[in-house]
C-alpha cells in the first residue's frame, strides 16, 4: 500500500517537473519570438521596407550583427554601436545606437536605444536627439576622407558638443567596422587584409612569422653588381655591410600596431583613405635608401615599388619618418620610413610585390653605372582572411581627434593657466599694488566668464566628480575623461592646485559662474546696492548645506547615476554656461534667483549651495603650503580682513578657513596696505620723525622793547 502511494507521488513529481520545464521552454520561445519581431520591426523602420517582406537572422558573428533579407535577398546588416565598438559616453555609461548598413556600405538608418549622458538627460529634448541620430542616414562609409575633414552627418547638438561627438564617432566607427568586416568595402581582391587580428608580439616573433622581409647587402655585392672594384674601395672589404634592410606591409593590425604602437598606427590609418596601404622600410649601414634629392624633388630616387609591370614612385606626400619602432626587441635603425601607397595606384598588398634599391656609381671616364637590388615581399596567409570573414577597422580614437581639433582652445586655456600661475607665485608683489591687483582681478574674472565660460564652455561641474567616482567603481578608463580636452586640463590643474593652494584656485579664479557672481556684485556696489552682512553665527550654520547636497548626490549616484545627474541641476552651470540660457523658464528663473541673491550677498551660491565647492573643500586641508599671511593682531585687534572677505572665510578669531577660502587675495591687499592695516599704520607712526617745536625768539638786551 505504502509502495503504491510512493509510486503515485513520484509520478506526480515527475509530471510536475515536466510541466514546469515545458512551461519555461514555451515562455523562452515566446520571448525569443517577441525579440525577433521587435528586431524585424526595427529593421523595417531603418531600412524603410515592409516588415512582412523582411527576415532577420539571430545576432552573431564578430563583430556581432543581425543579417537582414528581403524576400530571400540580402539587403544589409543591423549593428549595435555598444556591441561593436563599446561606445561609452562622458558619464561612463553606454551610448547604444542601432544602425543599418546596406550592401553599398551606406548607413541607411540609425536609432538611439539607450544613453545616460547628463547633458542629454536634461535640457535636450528627445526629438532633438532622435533628429540628430537619424541624420546619419545616407552616410557613405567608403567615401575618402582626410584628417582635416569632419565625418559626414549632421552638425552637433547645440550645448552637447562632446556627447554629440561620442554618438557621431560610435556610429561612423561601427559602420566602418561592419562594412570592412563583412566585405562591403575593399572587395577588389580574393583575399582581404586582416585589419583586426591583433596579439601583442615582439620583434623576434614578427620576424619568425615573416611579417617583415630581410635583405643584407655587402660591399662585395655592390661591386659585383656594378662591375666596379673601385666603388667605395676606401670604406672596407667585400664583407663590409653596405646596407641591411627590413621591410614589410603595415596594413594588418598584427604587424602595423606591433611595430608602430597603437597611437601612431591609429593615426596612420585615420589619415589614410579606405583603400590605401602602408609599408615600412628600416635600414642600417653605409648607404641611405632615402637619399637627399627627395627633399627638393619630392620623389625618392633610390627606392621604388613594383608590382607586375607597374612601377610606383614613393613620394614625399605619403612619407612619414619614424624615430624608433615600438615593438619590444627591435634593433635601433639608422633610418626608418613609412610610405603610404594610394589606392589609385592599383597596389594589391595580398599579392607579391618588390622594392627596388637603386645604387649608382661613376667610372673614371665619367660613365654612370647603375644597378637595382630587388627586395621581394609576399604577405603571409596568416595576415589575410577570405572575403566575408570579419575584420575590424582601426581608426584614430575620438579623444585624439577632439584634442587635435581643439588645439587653439587648448592653447588659450594654457595661456590663461600660465598667467594664473604667475599671479599665484608672485601674489605678494601683486597684493602690494592695490590698483594693479584690482585691474588684474577684474580682467581675469572677465576673461574667465567670457572666454572660458561662454566662449569655450569649459565649466567644471559636480557631474564630473560623480562620473569619476562611478568610473572607479565600474571600470576606470582614461579615454572617457580625455573626450573633452579643456575639462581634462582644468581638472588636472585643480588636482595640482589642491595640493599647493587648496580649493580656492578654481573657485576664485577659474569658475565662470563664480566670476559672473562676483562681477555682478561689483556692479551692484557701484550702483549703491546695500550689501547684507550675514552674522557669522548664521553664516557658519549655512555652510553645511552645500556639503549635504554633495553627499546626497554622491550617495544617489551609487544607486543611480542617471538620477544623480538629474538632481545635479541644483548647479546652475548647465543653464548659464553650457546652454547659455536657452532652456525652459524654470531653469532660467532658478538662475535669476541665485544671481539676484548675489547682488546683496557676494557669491551667495558659492557660500551655501555649491556641491562642487563642497567636493573640492573636502581635500582642501591637504594643501602643502600656507600662502596667505596673517599677523598676531588679526582677529584680536583688527577684523578688517574678516569684514572685507569675499566669502566670509575668515573667522572672528582671525584664522582663515581653507574649506571656504577662494584665494581671491583681497585679505593680502589689506595685509600689505599701510593705510588700511592697523599694525602697519602703528608701525608707520612710530617710524615717523617727531616734529620739532620752534623756540620763541628772545629779544637781545640792546634792542628796544
Amino acid at each position: 500500500m505504502r509502495g503504491s502511494v510512493f509510486i503515485r507521488q513520484a509520478v506526480a513529481a515527475v509530471l510536475l517537473i515536466v510541466t514546469l520545464t515545458a512551461t519555461q521552454t514555451s515562455a523562452g520561445s515566446q520571448a525569443t519570438a517577441q525579440e525577433s519581431e521587435e528586431t524585424r520591426a526595427l529593421a523595417a523602420a531603418l531600412f524603410a521596407m515592409d516588415p512582412e517582406q523582411l527576415t532577420v537572422g539571430p545576432p552573431g558573428g564578430s563583430p556581432p550583427v543581425v543579417r537582414v533579407e528581403r524576400n530571400g535577398a540580402f539587403v544589409g546588416y543591423l549593428a549595435s554601436t555598444f556591441s561593436v565598438v563599446g561606445s561609452v559616453g562622458y558619464s561612463g555609461k553606454p551610448i547604444d545606437v542601432m544602425i543599418a548598413v546596406d550592401t553599398n556600405a551606406t548607413i541607411v538608418g540609425a536609432r538611439l536605444l539607450d544613453q545616460s549622458e547628463p547633458i542629454l538627460t536634461i535640457g535636450i529634448s528627445d526629438d532633438d536627439i532622435a533628429h540628430y541620430v537619424g541624420g546619419f542616414a545616407k552616410v557613405a562609409l567608403g567615401r575618402d576622407k582626410s584628417p582635416k575633414s569632419r565625418p559626414d552627418g549632421p552638425d552637433a547638438i547645440t550645448g552637447a558638443t562632446i556627447s554629440s561627438g561620442v554618438i557621431r564617432d560610435s556610429i561612423i566607427r561601427t559602420g566602418r567596422v561592419v562594412a570592412l568586416a563583412y566585405g562591403l568595402l575593399d572587395s577588389r581582391t580574393s583575399r582581404k587584409i586582416d585589419r583586426t587580428g591583433f596579439v601583442k608580439s615582439d620583434w623576434a616573433q614578427l620576424i619568425s612569422d615573416d611579417a617583415l622581409a630581410h635583405r643584407s647587402i655587402t660591399m662585395g655585392d655592390v661591386r659585383e653588381a656594378l662591375n666596379s672594384l673601385e666603388y667605395k674601395a676606401n670604406v672596407g672589404g667585400p664583407e663590409k655591410s653596405f646596407i641591411e634592410l627590413y621591410y614589410g606591409l603595415l596594413t594588418p593590425a598584427q604587424i602595423g600596431q606591433n611595430l608602430l604602437g597603437k597611437q601612431l598606427f591609429s593615426a596612420l590609418v585615420s589619415q589614410s583613405n579606405t583603400g590605401d596601404h602602408s609599408i615600412l622600410v628600416a635600414a642600417n649601414g653605409l648607404y641611405s635608401f632615402k637619399g637627399t634629392r627627395w627633399r627638393k624633388s619630392g620623389v625618392f630616387e633610390r627606392i621604388e615599388l613594383h608590382q607586375d609591370n607597374r612601377s610606383i614612385r614613393l613620394t614625399r606626400d605619403g612619407y612619414q619618418n619614424v624615430q624608433r619602432l615600438a615593438v619590444a626587441g627591435a634593433p635601433t635603425f639608422r633610418e626608418t620610413a613609412v610610405f603610404t601607397i594610394p589606392e589609385a595606384t592599383g597596389f594589391d598588398p595580398t599579392r607579391q610585390w618588390r622594392l627596388s634599391l637603386l645604387v649608382s656609381d661613376e667610372t673614371d671616364g665619367g660613365a654612370r653605372l647603375t644597378t637595382a637590388f630587388p627586395l621581394y615581399y609576399t604577405l603571409p596567409d596568416r595576415f589575410t582572411v577570405a572575403k566575408g570573414r570579419p575584420t575590424v577597422a582601426v581608426d584614430m580614437t575620438l579623444w585624439q581627434r577632439n584634442w587635435i581639433a581643439r588645439i587653439p582652445a587648448i592653447a588659450t586655456v594654457c595661456v590663461m593657466l600660465l598667467i594664473l600661475a604667475a599671479i599665484l607665485v608672485f601674489q605678494d608683489a601683486l597684493a602690494r599694488r592695490i590698483r594693479l591687483y584690482t585691474t588684474v582681478r577684474f580682467a581675469y574674472l572677465t576673461t574667465t566668464l567670457v572666454v572660458l565660460g561662454w566662449g569655450l564652455g569649459a565649466q567644471l561641474s559636480v557631474v564630473h566628480v560623480l562620473a569619476f567616482a562611478q568610473s572607479i567603481r565600474t571600470g576606470f578608463q582614461w579615454e572617457t575623461f580625455l573626450l573633452d580636452p579643456l575639462i581634462f586640463i582644468l581638472w588636472g590643474t585643480v588636482a595640482v592646485s589642491l595640493l599647493f593652494w587648496g580649493r580656492g584656485v578654481f573657485c576664485g579664479w577659474l569658475c565662470p559662474f563664480g566670476a559672473l557672481q562676483e562681477l555682478l556684485n561689483m556692479a551692484a556696489k557701484r550702483l549703491g546696492i546695500r550689501q547684507i552682512d550675514v552674522p557669522f553665527t548664521l553664516h557658519e550654520r549655512l555652510w553645511p548645506i552645500k556639503y549635504i547636497l554633495f553627499l546626497g548626490l554622491f550617495a544617489l549616484s551609487l544607486h543611480s547615476i542617471a538620477d544623480a545627474f538629474y538632481f545635479a541641476e541644483v548647479e546652475p552651470f548647465k543653464t548659464t554656461m553650457t546652454m547659455k540660457f536657452a532652456r525652459a523658464w524654470p531653469f532660467i528663473a532658478y538662475v535669476v534667483v541665485l544671481l539676484a541673491a548675489g547682488l546683496f550677498v557676494e557669491r551667495a551660491y558659492c557660500r551655501y549651495l555649491c556641491p562642487l565647492g563642497a567636493a573640492l573643500a573636502i581635500p582642501a586641508r591637504l594643501r602643502m603650503f600656507e600662502w596667505l599671511k596673517r599677523r598676531p593682531q588679526c582677529g584680536r585687534e583688527c577684523r578688517i580682513c574678516a569684514v572685507r572677505c569675499t566669502v566670509q572665510a575668515i573667522h572672528p578669531d582671525g584664522h582663515i578657513n581653507p574649506n571656504e577660502c577662494i584665494h581671491c587675495l583681497r585679505c593680502q591687499t589689506n595685509y600689505f596696505d599701510a593705510t588700511t592695516c592697523p599694525p602697519l599704520k602703528a608701525r608707520k607712526r612710530r617710524r615717523a620723525p617727531q616734529a620739532e617745536v620752534p623756540t620763541p625768539a628772545t629779544p637781545s638786551q640792546g634792542s628796544a622793547s
